[in-house]
């Protein structure tokens, strides 16, 4: 075992030279196994966009369907976005990647996105971390002074921009958001102290998004505020529909958004003018200049010591909050609006090519992939299942073992009874041939076997049985006589009994061991079972304990449980089908030793009659070759 090892630890080198020199020209490192193309599509058939981005970010959503999570790290610290040429990666931010409930979600930069054609950018993973790995601030460019997407739990929530403008209070969130975790507004809303990249210059450039998600119509439903003296803007929900206020002057309400349905809402303020989007649309406008606000923003309602008058906090839902301190362009807001949908022209917009791996193929990946998972259910795995698994791997052992001796005696008997069998065609003829007083005669038939066909003929059962059958015949002819004193009723009776008792030895010798495989095959579910059940009880004790009650909780513990179950029908389904096929060659050297049996006792019967019988052609041959 130990001198394997060292092979295989001196292959590995040859075996990843193997892998890169497999890899295709193209590809960006052959450290990396898996890749995939991803489209940002903004033909007219997708976003059609008028105009080139610069430095976007879009939204990447990886799915069961379109990624291979098995294949990458379990964090997705692997994936790495290059361009086409494989000369330069692309920054990013990880939301989340959760390689148990196959969901991912992943902010790229990408340099240009060039309106009415497909820009594409090819994602790598299944390698090491280090080369091409970016900085998450770096996913946004220098104009965004606030990306906040609601990843946190019970913490305040952090700012993925350089400015590091995050929440001074914590929020709830929720896991219904369009893009991951949203944040859910009721009583309290989110307050973001005023800073330096957020504080606002009369008639400065601005641009504001997010998506909402408002639970009903309300009147007056304050989304985002700032509030400073006597200046003030608000971002409202008019039963429903969005309106700009700022000081005394409102936009007018535009088409209600539907309660309980996610919408994407930003206004871009720009040359004295705010106009606002929904759905990436352009609505209602307002002819106001932003005023000068070095003041907190309020995300669901008005500051502390603000009067409410006229106004509610907002109820409902709000995701991925986006602040430029310029005005984007509408294609900006569009390309935004519809790629980080979830309807089917997002899809259409950006979405994720076939897997190709570094060997030129999917399925040596796949194969890898299901191998690797088995690795990280085996991590998960507590005490109790260890004790069945070795249990049933002391089963595979021994099983196989048994099996494989077995296979090779049954190789080597059939191969002496092919033999045996020629040489006694030739006795048959003639059993008296053989004086079987004497044992080189009988071990030779009578002179037809050479030494070399008798050291293979002795492994045969047929030849103990013969060799039981010749003693017996010896025994029963009484020295100084011939031959043809033969043999009684009685003493054919006495030697086929004989001989039956060497079948029971012999069928003994064929089925020893086989117990071993019975045991496997009737045990090894059993004991898998035993393991499976135990972990799932421990894995629901622990859970009630706790009172953790999630998929992410559940899930390691009952796969591990599993793995117990997965590993008895291992033992068992191959020792079945190794007892079956063994059992029938058994079956088979059993009933050509009946009938040699049955054979041997009528040669016997013909061949020495009793006394006062008539003789044989060969015994009346024998005779005569005596008188001559």
């Amino acid at each position: 075992m130990l001198r394997i090892s060292y092979r295989f630890l001196l292959l590995l080198p040859l075996i990843a030279q193997l892998q890169a020199e497999d890899s295709p020209k193209d590809w960006w490192n052959p450290a990396w196994s898996q890749r995939q193309t991803i489209t940002i599509d903004a033909s007219a058939d997708s976003a059609a966009l008028g105009d080139n981005l610069t430095d976007a970010t879009i939204l990447v959503r990886l799915h069961d369907g379109n990624f291979q999570f098995l294949a990458a790290a379990q964090d997705g610290a692997d994936l790495r976005f290059v361009s086409p040429d494989g000369k330069k990666t692309y920054p990013y931010q990880i939301e989340r990647f959760d390689s148990l409930l196959n969901e991912g979600f992943v902010w790229l930069k990408i340099p240009t996105v060039k309106a009415g054609e497909k820009t594409i950018v090819n994602l790598y993973y299944g390698g090491t971390e280090g080369t091409g790995s970016s900085k998450p601030v770096d996913a946004y460019d220098s104009n965004t002074s606030l990306a906040m997407q609601f990843g946190q739990t019970g913490a305040n929530f952090t700012d993925s921009t350089i400015n590091a403008n995050n929440s001074s209070n914590p929020g709830v969130t929720s896991d219904g958001g369009i893009i991951g975790s949203s944040l859910r507004l009721l009583d309290t809303p989110l307050v973001i102290p005023a800073s330096e990249s957020l504080n606002w210059k009369a008639g400065q450039e601005l641009t504001w998004s997010a998506w909402i998600r408002p639970a009903a119509l309300q009147n007056k439903a304050v989304i985002f505020s700032k509030t400073s003296g006597d200046k003030s803007f608000r971002l409202l929900l008019d039963q429903g529909s969005p309106v700009i206020q700022v000081g005394g002057k409102a936009s007018q309400p535009g088409a209600a958004l539907l309660p309980a349905t996610w919408s994407h809402v930003a206004f871009t303020a720009t040359d004295g003018n705010i106009q606002l989007y929904v759905n990436g649309i352009p609505t209602t406008s307002l002819a106001a200049a932003l005023p000068d606000l070095s003041a907190d923003s309020i995300i669901g309602g008005l500051g502390d010591g603000i009067p409410t008058t006229g106004t509610e906090k907002y109820n409902g839902e709000l995701d991925s909050l986006i602040i430029s301190n310029i005005a984007r362009s509408a294609d900006w807001l569009k390309l935004a609006a519809i790629q980080q949908g979830a309807t089917d022209v997002a899809q259409r917009t950006v979405f994720l090519g076939e897997v190709t791996s570094s060997g030129g193929g999917h399925e040596g990946g796949g194969a890898m992939e299901h191998i690797a998972l088995f690795g990280d259910i085996a991590n998960n795995m507590m005490f109790d299942g260890w004790i069945a698994i070795g249990v049933c791997v002391l089963m595979i052992a021994v099983g196989w073992t048994v099996a494989i001796q077995k296979f090779n005696y049954l190789n080597k008997i059939q191969k002496a009874s092919q033999l045996f069998q020629q040489k006694w065609k030739n006795v048959s003829k003639d059993l008296t041939a053989i004086d079987h007083e004497d044992q080189s005669s009988i071990i030779s038939f009578g002179g037809h076997a050479d030494a070399r066909t008798q050291s293979i003929i002795k492994h045969s059962p047929l030849y103990y049985i013969y060799h039981i059958g010749s003693e017996e015949i010896s025994n029963r002819l009484s020295p100084g006589k011939n031959q043809q004193s033969g043999l009684s009723s009685r003493s054919i009776i006495a030697i086929r009994a004989a001989l039956n008792g060497g079948l029971v030895h012999e069928t003994h010798k064929l089925t020893k061991g086989l117990i071993f495989l019975t045991i496997s095959i009737a045990g090894g579910p059993y004991v898998g079972l035993l393991g499976t059940v135990v972990g799932v009880m421990i894995t629901f004790a622990i859970i009630a304990k706790s009172g953790e009650v999630d998929v992410n909780s559940i899930a390691p513990g009952i796969a591990s449980a599993l793995l117990a179950t997965v590993a008895g029908l291992i033992v068992a389904i191959p020792a079945l089908f190794i007892y079956s096929y063994l059992n029938s060659r058994i079956k088979e050297s059993t009933a050509d030793m009946e009938v040699f049996i049955d054979e041997f006792v009528a040669k016997m019967a013909e061949f020495y009659p009793p006394s006062g019988k008539p003789l044989t052609r060969a015994q009346l041959r024998s005779k005569d070759d005596e008188s001559v």
